[in-house]
């Protein structure tokens, strides 16, 4: 196994040799007491290169080929921390400087190995998942753009401070002869690479190309019998000076703790932070990403643990971070290095290649290093500016420009922070422009799932287009609010309010997310308003401890007077229904007791009647409900000596409870009294189950029952509630099947049941009367099938 590993081995050490000479001699400004440093940036890379290889190999990552390599996206950065600490202390003071930006790296390993552990530790490898995604592309942007930059000056051999976008900069590029080959062939072979690359899809040309490219440099230069001294003092070659000699143990002898400067290292933090947060947002990316690539399944929590322990070890010996590479992985995967032997062999190999030290690295053209750093950068402005143009919105396109203008300009810590700041603003215009308010009707149109006698919801079917329904969606906030306060405004004092003026407001929140406290403070005002006008507030699709419960509560809008709270729609418009009914039977002075309303555990509104009845002729939508009253609630109480009122038992219920569905004839409907038989249910009995076998049909003289109808595959139910005057189980007892709801006595009650026996016996012995019957219950039961299809509509 480890001689089939060789072929792996040998390229993942020249994938490290590339990366590590290439973004190793740029961990480093070029500039000031860092200008010759770049050796000790190759050193660093490779031990945290070693580090991160073992660490994974050895049980940290459940990919037994990983990859582990510093992470080079840390470059931007690192420059921000050693530039403020030299400002800082002042460039007089070389060894302090060094000291304490060495110090500043390995804090920033340690930072990112314990929150790679915390994150693995408690599970949270998700939550990458809720940061916006064109954020880290404006990043990667941003980071693409500083290593083309970086590209320009490596290949130039300029420092940083000396490159700046300014005419005299552009005059070095483009008319001085011998700086425009020196970037312009680095790019060209960078470019023409890619165009290799996307005609011809093999792992191996990246690494042939490079090898070929330094080969084919010598060869010319043999050619050529050109004397390396002058093409090393022409920036073909890297003039390391006295640094060629160095040991790669070299950096560790500038970790003299007594010239660690913590103000300044203290006031890197910032910087430190937004370096943090770029480094944990990858590895949650790139692994499922590998799994994905490589078929094989691990467990993000358990590689980010894996990763808190590379990270913790390299910060720990004086190095920088590292990760787990995507594209190092999958390349050395196909050439064979798919086990734990190939990755402790690379490791070995890689710290060969450390105690070999920095000297060869004056002999790799910078071409080479140049044209690689383009590429990377190059890929990573392609991947966000091209890669996502059909992608993400326009709003997440200008974000992604937007911060990388900003990194390129600025800093990084300050792009990261105005994309933030960007992404939020963009939400709250996106968010505030989306409906809240995803449907208004009145309550005419979805009406409770309660069976009553046919007059009175003729009654309530009428005086219910005074109930206004408000469902809202969404998370609420003080961007989408405006319009929902507005558009309540709008029905109350608008023309709308002439034509239609308002008892009741139902705002159902069971589609809302949440409530902030803007939107929250709105409701108080909304209240306020709707006091004023007499109309009662009906929040209902949510509990009190629930998170918008909550959020109203802390505005007291909850306990405020003409406010109602229930947890479903339909027990807001069971309440609404039984408040008009009260208010008309109180109006008239006709008891209710003996035929008691539904009521869902409080107490009932009586829409503020306080007894008088001429005041309920004053008001116009008081005058509204008691004309609609007249013409339908009262044709159920006649007066006295009539017909129904002194009809026996259970033809009077029976006839009350059928007489709005076709012409009763009391005298020939009389017969069908000897089929009922009379049963008193206690509250809490249950008549019957879901499933069970139908006994009859039963109608309701007093008392209330409520029927739960449980359906397939859904966790949710639906209840009905069946009041004094209407019939219970029938289709059932009719298509003698099984009862589809379970039924129980919600309130004491008074039941004619007609037995399946009786219902056989009526059709045998009166057939005209049996279809008579049969007839009337049919259209009741349509009617209330109608009312209960659309109460399940509702809750949609």
């Amino acid at each position: 196994m480890a001689f089939s590993a060789i072929p792996a081995v040998l390229l993942g050490c020249l994938i490290n040799i590339l990366d590590g000479v290439s973004y190793g001699m740029i961990i480093f400004p070029t500039t000031g007491v860092f200008a010759d440093l770049g050796p000790m940036g190759v050193s660093l890379f490779f031990v945290s290169t070693v580090v991160g290889q073992l660490a994974y190999t050895f049980g940290g990552s459940g990919f037994a080929g990983a990859n582990g390599s510093m992470m080079i996206e840390v470059v931007p950065f690192f420059h921000m921390i050693a530039n403020s600490i030299a400002t800082e202390i002042g460039e007089n003071h070389p060894r302090e400087v060094i000291a304490t930006t060495l110090v500043a790296f390995s804090l920033s390993s340690i930072l990112t190995g314990l929150s790679f552990f915390l994150l693995g530790a408690l599970k949270l490898g998700s939550i990458v998942g809720f940061f916006p995604r064109h954020i880290l592309v404006g990043c990667i942007g941003g980071v693409g753009a500083f290593l083309i930059r970086t590209g320009l000056t490596t290949s130039m051999r300029m420092s940083e401070e000396d490159f700046k976008f300014s005419i005299d900069t552009f005059r070095i590029m483009f008319l001085d002869a011998h700086s425009l080959v020196l970037w312009t062939t680095p790019l060209f072979l960078a470019v023409l690479l890619r165009l290799i690359t996307h005609r011809f899809n093999h792992q191996l040309i990246f690494p042939a190309y490079f090898v070929l490219m330094a080969i084919m440099f010598y060869v010319i230069v043999g050619a050529a019998s050109l004397d390396l001294g002058h093409l090393r003092d022409g920036g073909w070659l890297f003039n390391l000076g006295r640094a060629s000699s160095e040991s790669w143990y070299k950096f560790y002898t500038y970790f003299d703790y007594r010239l660690v400067r913590f103000g300044p290292l203290w006031s890197t933090l910032p910087t430190q932070f937004a370096l943090l947060f770029f480094n944990i947002l990858h590895p949650p990316l790139n692994v499922p990403a590998l799994a994905v690539s490589l078929n094989e399944d691990v467990d993000t929590n358990k590689e980010l643990v894996g990763h808190g322990y590379s990270n913790l070890l390299s910060g720990l010996v004086g190095s920088v971070p590292n990760y787990l590479v995507y594209v190092n992985t999958l390349l050395f995967y196909r050439v064979g290095g798919d086990n734990r032997i190939a990755g402790f062999l690379l490791a070995v190999a890689t710290a060969i290649l450390l105690f070999l030290g920095t000297g060869p690295i004056a002999y790799i053209p910078v071409m080479v290093v140049g044209a690689l750093i383009y590429v990377l950068g190059i890929d990573l402005v392609k991947e966000a500016l091209w890669d996502t143009r059909h992608r993400v919105s326009r709003t997440e396109y200008i974000t992604i420009v937007s911060i990388m203008v900003v990194m390129t300009g600025w800093d990084f810590v300050t792009g990261v922070f105005f994309g933030i700041v960007v992404s939020c603003f963009f939400f709250v215009v996106q968010n505030s422009q989306r409906k809240s308010i995803r449907a208004i009707y009145t309550g005419d149109t979805a009406m409770s799932a309660v069976r009553r006698p046919s007059l009175q919801r003729a009654y309530i079917r009428e005086v219910a287009k005074q109930t206004t329904i408000l469902r809202l969606q969404g998370f609420l906030f003080f961007g989408t609010i405006t319009s929902v306060e507005q558009t309540i405004r709008d029905l109350i004092e608008g023309p709308s309010w002439q034509r239609n003026p308002i008892q009741f407001l139902v705002v159902d929140l069971t589609l809302v997310a949440g409530v902030d406290m803007s939107a929250s403070e709105a409701f108080v005002r909304i209240q306020r308003l709707l006091a004023v006008k007499g109309v009662t507030l009906v929040f209902c699709g949510f509990a009190a401890d629930s998170a918008v419960g909550k959020s109203l509560t802390s505005v007291d809008v909850l306990g405020a007077e003409g406010v109602e709270l229930f947890s479903t729609f339909n027990d807001a418009m069971e309440w609404t229904e039984n408040a008009y009914l009260r208010s008309w039977f109180r109006s008239h002075k006709i008891e209710t007791s003996p035929t008691p309303l539904p009521v869902p555990l409080r107490t009932d509104s009586s829409l503020d009647l306080r007894g008088a009845a001429d005041s309920f002729v004053r008001s116009p939508r008081r005058s509204y409900m008691q004309s609609v009253g007249n013409r339908t609630i009262g044709a159920e109480y006649a007066p006295p000596g009539s017909e129904l009122e002194v009809a026996s038992e259970p033809l009077n219920t029976v006839t009350k409870a059928f007489s709005s569905y076709g012409e009763i004839d009391a005298q020939k409907f009389s017969g069908i009294s000897k089929y009922f038989s009379k049963m008193t249910v206690p509250t809490g009995h249950v008549l019957w189950r879901q499933g069970d076998a139908p006994d009859g049909l039963f109608i309701i003289e007093s008392g209330v029952l409520r029927a739960t109808y449980r359906f397939a595959n859904q966790t949710q139910h639906l209840e009905e509630c069946m009041v004094p005057g209407t019939v219970a189980g029938e289709l059932s007892a009719l298509s003698n099947s099984s009862r589809n709801a379970t039924c129980v006595v919600e309130h004491h009650a008074a039941l004619w049941r007609m037995s399946m026996q009786d219902l056989d016996r009526l059709r045998r012995e009166e057939p005209h009367l049996s279809a008579l019957f049969t007839q009337l219950v049919l259209k009741a039961a349509s009617t209330d099938y109608d009312i209960l299809l659309s109460a399940i509509a509702s809750r949609q």
